[in-house]
């Protein structure tokens, strides 16, 4: 019986330990990402997204890791990206579905390291 529950107390704790790692929030974006959004979104919005950069200044663009931004739905920063709006340029013919994808989750990503 005292070798059962060690057992079970093992697997209890094996199994809330795989819970916790997987749902950890902090993976972070693969490099072909990271890569991506300096091609296509670094020069105007910053490495970091903070839009601190001459382009970024001059257009006055938020903050990406603001939490007024990052309120704004995947779908409509997915629309975004793809179709472009004001000054920025639309990349649905230059990007990928899973690349937009990606790069919204990123942009979650760096509110997380502001």
């Amino acid at each position: 019986m005292i070798k059962h529950t060690a057992a079970m107390a093992i697997c209890l704790g094996a199994a809330l330990g795989a819970v916790l790692l997987g749902a950890s929030p902090a993976r972070g974006a693969d490099d072909a990402t990271v890569k991506l959004f300096q091609a296509k979104c670094a020069a105007c919005h910053g490495p970091d997204g903070s839009g601190n950069t001459v382009v970024g200044k001059a257009l006055k663009l938020k903050d990406m890791r603001d939490p007024e931004i990052q309120k704004i739905s995947d779908a409509d920063m997915t629309t975004l990206i793809a179709k472009g709006k004001d000054k920025m340029p639309a990349n649905e013919k230059t990007l990928k579905p899973g690349q937009i994808k990606s790069l919204v989750a990123y942009i979650r990503e760096l509110a997380q390291k502001k």
